[in-house]
């Protein structure tokens, strides 16, 4: 899906890692939320609360989820985590995202 239609758009970013992580949150109509992002080179350790799908758009990474080996990911291609969980990013290219809470 290249384009969402009547959604909201929360106009405040969420900045993570001295704003070498940036993201907006999109709000459906049924209350579901992703959010749309840019990283920045650099390695990085998120937390979920939820399950997460993430969409990579551009770009090329590692991420290494809890337990497991590191896998490289490139644009095209995505992943999940977890709920309650934490997974590692390597990011190797400005890497354009979309994350959808599951």
């Amino acid at each position: 899906m290249s384009e969402f239609n009547n959604v909201t758009i929360i106009k405040e970013a969420n900045i993570y890692f001295d704003g070498r992580v940036t993201s907006r949150t999109v709000v459906f109509e049924n209350g579901a939320k992703k959010t749309l992002g840019i990283m920045l080179p650099g390695d990085y350790e998120f937390n979920t609360d939820a399950p997460e799908l993430m969409e990579i758009n551009s770009g090329e990474l590692e991420i290494q989820l809890s337990g497991e080996s590191w896998k490289k990911i490139t644009g095209g291609e995505s992943f999940e985590v977890s709920g309650n969980s934490s997974f590692k990013l390597k990011i190797q290219k400005l890497t354009d995202y979309c994350c959808s809470y599951l």
